[in-house]
């Protein structure tokens, strides 16, 4: 199977325009009914996606999202608090290897400052990431979520610190954390080994996403589209696995390569094929919430709007301080480095009304 990463793939040109054929049309309505297909329905539609597969594919994933969400888009406020990472994860710039990232931790201080703007500018969700960084013990970041749920006790607070023991994540859901992100990455086995290095465990992660599951948090998994060695089956088997695991949360964005990385000279993740798999997601699981990533906007100018008219209905403006933006580089060239807080939401908001849509002030729970 041809690989979605090379440069001779037509997902790097765009998608051609042409008549779809009737096994896709077959596929989409079935998919559009019954929520579900098999591996090779799914393979077979990513292999041969086109202009006419994505456009159909939008038109139902839109009316599904519009049925649960209708016109709404729910705002994370992001919140960046550690560019520390004890991993060496091939594709990111956060990467324990990386001599050129400029590390930097918030102060517990600095975060809830960052979540007092964010709720003065209507978020109603904030989003804690940092690389797995081992200063944070559990006492202080249980300390850091009571308090900011103490402050605004009608907000979520989502986390994402990467793998943490059973033990850790029941302490984090007892102080309040509503949700929690953990990209599986990918569901194929030897993929996520070619992603990793060998001390990380794909085992390891599918266990972390079934402690968060069964602790009772909403659940957030994602992966990147056309990360090296991925290929249409490997992405049938994350559809698969989204599928069965249902996710509150998915996550979705093209890889886009960091240049202190192994992966600095791999071609970038297309726009087309990841707004055609956030279509595809919409229509397995209706409630998810599914972001149009900062990724998509980096690859793109109109990239977010692409996402929302895919299917997509979140979007994560930044709230950290302006000062360490630029330091928490998961890939080369991200955008809004230089916003405020308040320039970026409104920002958002204005684009978000440029095509029929509006961002609200709510927590953006997942429906039912």
């Amino acid at each position: 199977m041809h690989s979605l990463a090379q440069a001779a793939s037509p997902y790097g040109r765009g998608f051609l325009e042409k008549r779809m054929d009737e096994h896709s049309r077959t596929l989409i309505n079935r998919l559009a009914s019954e929520h579900a297909l098999d591996l090779d329905g799914y393979e077979y539609l990513i292999a041969h996606a086109d202009a006419a597969v994505a456009a159909e594919l939008a038109v139902h994933a839109v009316a599904v999202r519009q049925e649960v969400y209708g016109t709404d888009v729910f705002a994370r406020g992001l919140i960046e608090f550690s560019s520390y990472c004890k991993n060496d994860c091939y594709y990111c710039g956060l990467r324990a290897g990386n001599r050129e990232c400029e590390r930097y931790r918030l102060t517990p201080e600095q975060i809830q400052e960052c979540a007092d703007t964010g709720y003065e500018l209507g978020f109603r969700t904030f989003v804690l990431q940092s690389g797995e960084d081992p200063y944070w013990s559990d006492d202080a970041l249980c300390s850091i979520v009571r308090t900011l749920k103490d402050r605004h006790p009608d907000c979520a607070v989502t986390l994402s610190v990467g793998e943490r023991s059973r033990e850790s994540y029941a302490a984090l859901h007892d102080a309040g954390a509503d949700r929690y992100l953990l990209r599986h990455e990918t569901a194929d086995p030897d993929h996520y080994a070619r992603l990793h290095p060998p001390r990380m465990s794909f085992e390891r992660r599918m266990q972390c996403l079934e402690w968060l599951r069964e602790l009772g948090f909403a659940v957030g998994v994602g992966f990147m589209v056309g990360s090296p060695g991925q290929t249409s089956a490997t992405l049938a088997v994350d559809l698969k696995f989204v599928e069965r695991f249902k996710p509150e949360m998915c996550g979705i964005g093209p890889f886009i390569p960091h240049h202190a990385t192994p992966f600095a000279a791999e071609p970038a993740g297309t726009l087309e094929l990841t707004c055609l798999l956030l279509s595809i997601i919409r229509l397995i699981h209706p409630p998810v919430l599914l972001p149009a990533t900062t990724a998509l906007g980096t690859i793109d100018p109109q990239g977010r709007e692409r996402g929302i008219l895919a299917g997509a209905n979140v979007v994560m403006p930044n709230l950290s301080p302006g000062d360490v933006r630029a330091k928490y580089l998961l890939y080369d060239n991200k955008i809004c480095t230089g916003e405020e807080a308040a320039e970026c939401r409104g920002c958002l908001g204005a684009r978000m009304l440029g095509i029929g849509y509006q961002l609200v002030v709510d927590r953006g729970d997942p429906a039912e």
